[in-house]
């Protein structure tokens, strides 16, 4: 039974969250979250990539030798990351030389080709977009969570404005790289707790009915 564009849209935003329930992307995970606008420039940057070769490697996919599938895959990322970080050159220059390598970066990340590869090739247009979009904000949304605490702790701002007093002392350790990993180790240990109590909740109803 094929699924509806909008489960694969929620696949990705929830039940398979490239960052919290996959774990992949961790290298722009840990190294951009340290402020809440990057983190926005870099998922959105994603998404738009995501999107586009997720659509592209869809039409195109039957007509791409088996062989060479792989090297494909990646001169179209390619392609989408070079349109990416012209008009982020050519439109917020201040956020494109704060994200630095990272954009260029993109090509080699794991969520968009393993996407290209395990969804896009085997399915048509639209699923592939919403796969894309889901997959997309799903990053996205992880990196403003994990953005947001290490910023507001480690800074006391959220995107740049001050939220405290000058008697705050931010923790300054975590916008260091120790305090992405702490983060990310809390916020998945959170994650998976509720998740667990979740699924234990509905198995529980299960047995009941």
């Amino acid at each position: 039974m094929k699924t509806s564009p909008f489960k694969t849209f929620l696949n990705g935003l929830i039940t398979e969250n490239p960052t919290f329930v996959l774990l992949l992307g961790m290298c722009p995970t840990l190294a951009v979250t340290t402020g809440v606008t990057n983190a926005v420039g870099m998922g959105l940057s994603t998404t738009a990539v995501l999107i586009c070769s997720n659509m592209v490697i869809s039409l195109l996919r039957n007509f791409i030798p088996n062989k060479i599938r792989i090297a494909s895959y990646i001169v179209i990322i390619a392609g989408f990351v070079t349109i990416v970080q012209m008009l982020m050159n050519a439109y917020v220059p201040a956020l494109s030389g704060s994200l630095g390598i990272y954009i260029p970066l993109i090509v080699v990340n794991c969520i968009i080709l393993g996407r290209a590869e395990a969804f896009a090739s085997k399915n048509n247009v639209l699923h592939s977009a919403f796969d894309g979009l889901g997959m997309g904000l799903g990053f996205t949304c992880a990196l403003i969570l994990i953005s947001s605490v290490r910023e507001i702790l480690g800074a006391g701002t959220f995107a740049g404005i001050p939220l405290f007093g000058d008697s705050f002392q931010p923790v300054s350790i975590m916008i260091l790289p120790p305090g992405a990993f702490l983060t990310l180790g809390i916020l998945l240990a959170i994650i998976n707790s509720i998740t667990k109590k979740i699924k234990n909740a509905k198995e529980d109803a299960n047995h009941g009915s």
